[in-house]
């Protein structure tokens, strides 16, 4: 008899925990913005101190993101080291989490 016959469309196999979150980011296509949200929370960690207390706000729109700096020299800084910026960004989220940099 196939009374207990199991349709509900999920694996049999197991899988680790961090496999089966990303693969429901995908599903729910939520990953761009979870990526998104780590890149803003990871900002001061990547930048430093001394970039962290000097910023206001950082947010992403349309795979740009916006930093709101209040020290004219690091901003002037930053804005000369644009790529290496986003080399680094690139190298702890991968390719295509932003586009571009834009310092306010």
């Amino acid at each position: 008899m196939e009374k207990y016959r199991d349709n509900s469309g999920r694996k049999k196999e197991t899988a680790p925990l961090q496999e089966a979150f990303e693969e429901l980011l995908k599903t729910y296509r939520l990953k761009d913005k979870y990526d998104e949200r780590l890149l803003i929370q990871a900002w001061p960690e990547m930048m430093g101190k001394t970039v962290a207390s000097r910023t206001t706000s950082v947010y992403i729109k349309d795979k740009k993101l916006f930093v709101k700096v209040t020290s004219g020299a690091i901003k002037n800084e930053m804005s000369m080291n644009k790529s290496k910026i986003i080399e680094i960004i690139e190298q702890k989220f991968g390719k295509g989490v932003i586009t571009e940099l834009v310092f306010l």
